[in-house]
């Protein structure tokens, strides 16, 4: 791993991010590995605590983020552009915050340089998911807040 510019997210925009910076401003809370449904109604997404297979429930982070697209299709690739589409994005979403000019949260690993500031903020899904392979019917699992 390289040497990450000190304050890089507040100089730099997501087009002019290295690799490396790109990658750590994902603070892993596990949030957009989370299943949502739709509303017929309103068409508005409901997240469940309903985790993709891969995502490991314990640290909140994918347990094979190298591969993940081979098994698992539809996961999707964070880009500059799909951060501008994308309505899942959870409202702490690094990504989503830095797009719209908006501070990283304190309680961010790029901010205290420990990881685990995430879940001691309550930020991650850690141990309150279940996985897809053991969930059942997503219906059952809706959560009644927004991430």
């Amino acid at each position: 791993m390289g040497t990450l510019t000190p304050r890089f997210w507040e100089t730099k925009r997501l087009e002019e991010m290295s690799r490396e910076e790109w990658e750590s401003l994902c603070d892993g809370c596990g949030k957009c590995c989370l299943h949502k449904l739709e509303d017929e109604d309103t068409g508005d997404l409901v997240p469940t605590n309903v985790a993709c297979r891969l995502l490991d429930r314990r640290t909140g982070l994918c347990s094979d983020y190298r591969n993940r697209r081979a098994h698992v299709p539809e996961c999707v690739r964070l880009t500059p552009a799909k951060v501008r589409t994308i309505d899942w994005l959870p409202s702490t979403c690094a990504y989503r915050l830095l797009e719209y000019g908006e501070p990283l949260p304190q309680w961010h690993p790029l901010i205290t340089g420990d990881p685990e500031s995430v879940k001691r903020a309550g930020e991650s899904v850690s141990g309150w998911t279940v996985s897809e392979d053991e969930a059942g019917p997503l219906e059952h699992h809706m959560l009644d807040r927004a991430l």
